[in-house]
């Protein structure tokens, strides 16, 4: 069952609990359904995670907390998908967002080099950061679905499965008794 899969990755609500820093949260770490394990509150935390590593901030982690503790998904869940968004593939994936947002607005593309520096942010990301939202937005828009749906999907496919098979096995054992 994913369930099982699932639980043997997750850390112990408690341990969770004892992280410095997260004292500041007091009660809201109380929500048991922040730790649940079930279709519900894995295939939002998908839905949480997904759209969280599209957006191009600072702080995806936070807001994805922040979106579990409001729509009670599973809290390590939510938070441990941001990291499909990391130094490697945030280049490829923000480069392939701005040009989905170019198109969609049906704008140029501009020719830039990045530089971090701020003359570099204070000039060229202007011009840049219109088509990298709206991109961002509609690729977050469509992997948080496709993530929640998957889940939902794979989660029911799952409990089915396992229920044809222990029927197939009842009757086995009627047949040989």
């Amino acid at each position: 069952m994913p369930k099982k899969l699932l639980k043997r990755y997750m850390p112990h609500p408690e341990k969770v609990k004892k992280q410095p820093g997260l004292h500041l949260l007091g009660s809201l770490l109380e929500d048991p359904n922040l730790f649940h394990l079930n279709r519900h509150s894995v295939s939002v935390a998908f839905f949480v995670g997904l759209f969280c590593c599209f957006i191009p901030l600072p702080g995806q982690m936070i807001m994805a907390a922040l979106m579990a503790f409001a729509l009670r998904s599973n809290l390590p869940i939510s938070v441990g998908l941001i990291w499909i968004s990391n130094p490697i593939t945030i280049p490829p994936m923000f480069y392939a967002c701005y040009k989905l947002g170019a198109w969609i607005l049906q704008s140029p593309e501009l020719e830039f080099s990045i530089e971090l520096s701020w003359h570099w942010l204070s000039t060229e990301f202007p011009k840049l950061w219109v088509p990298l939202v709206t991109g961002s937005l509609f690729c977050a828009v469509i992997a948080g679905c496709t993530g929640y749906l998957f889940i939902q999907a794979f989660w029911r496919w799952h409990v089915v499965s396992n229920w044809e098979k222990r029927k197939e096995k009842r009757r086995r054992q009627k047949k040989e008794n």
